[in-house]
C-alpha cells in the first residue's frame, strides 16, 4: 500500500506489513469461463410493442445483463428470436418524420426513406438495426448480434432449439 503524504488511512505501518506478508482475505470477483456459460433461446412477440422499448429489452438479453454472471468483456447473453416484427409500432409522428438513411462511399449517394415506407417494406431490417444500435460497437457487439433472429411473420425456423416464450412488460 502506498502512503500519500504520510497518511495511511487510519492504519499503522505494521498493519500493512503483516497483511502483505500473510495475504489479506478479500472477496474474489467471479469471472465466468466460456465453457461455463449456459445459453437459452427466447422468443419475443413484437405485436403492438414499441420499437425502441422492444429493441432495448432484446439488447439486454443479448448482452447478458439480465443474468447475475454478467461481465462486460465476456459474451454471456442468450439467443433472441423476434417474431411478428411487422406489427411493431412507433410512437408519435415518427412514422412520417423519422427517416431511414443509407449511404455508400460515393458522393451524393445518400438515400432517405420515410419510416412509414421502410416499416411497410422491411420491418425486419428496422427492428434488426434498432437492436444493432444498442449493442457495443466492437467485435464483442458483432458476436452478440449473431445471436439475434428477426422474422416478419409468426413462424420461425428455430423450433429445434426449443425456445422459451418471453413476455416483455413494456
Amino acid at each position: 500500500m502506498l502512503a500519500i503524504d504520510g497518511v495511511l488511512g487510519g492504519y499503522s505501518k505494521e498493519y500493512f506489513i503483516v497483511n502483505t506478508r500473510q495475504g489479506v482475505n478479500r472477496m474474489k470477483s467471479y469471472i465466468p469461463k466460456a465453457d461455463e456459460i449456459q445459453r437459452k433461446w427466447y422468443v419475443v412477440d413484437g405485436t403492438d410493442k414499441v420499437l425502441g422499448r422492444l429493441a432495448s429489452e432484446a439488447a439486454k438479453i443479448l448482452t447478458g445483463k439480465n443474468k447475475p454472471i454478467y461481465t462486460p468483456h465476456i459474451d454471456t447473453g442468450d439467443y433472441v428470436i423476434i417474431i411478428n416484427c411487422d406489427k411493431v409500432v412507433l410512437t408519435g409522428k415518427k412514422l412520417d418524420q423519422k427517416m431511414h438513411r443509407t449511404v455508400t462511399t460515393r458522393p451524393g449517394s445518400m438515400k432517405e426513406t420515410p419510416y412509414r415506407k421502410f416499416m411497410a417494406e422491411q420491418s425486419d431490417k428496422a427492428v434488426y438495426e434498432a437492436i444493432k444500435g444498442m449493442l457495443p460497437k466492437n467485435t464483442l457487439g458483432r458476436k452478440m448480434l449473431k445471436k439475434l433472429r428477426v422474422y416478419k411473420g409468426a413462424e420461425h425456423d428455430n423450433s429445434a432449439q426449443m425456445p422459451e416464450t418471453l413476455e416483455l412488460d413494456i
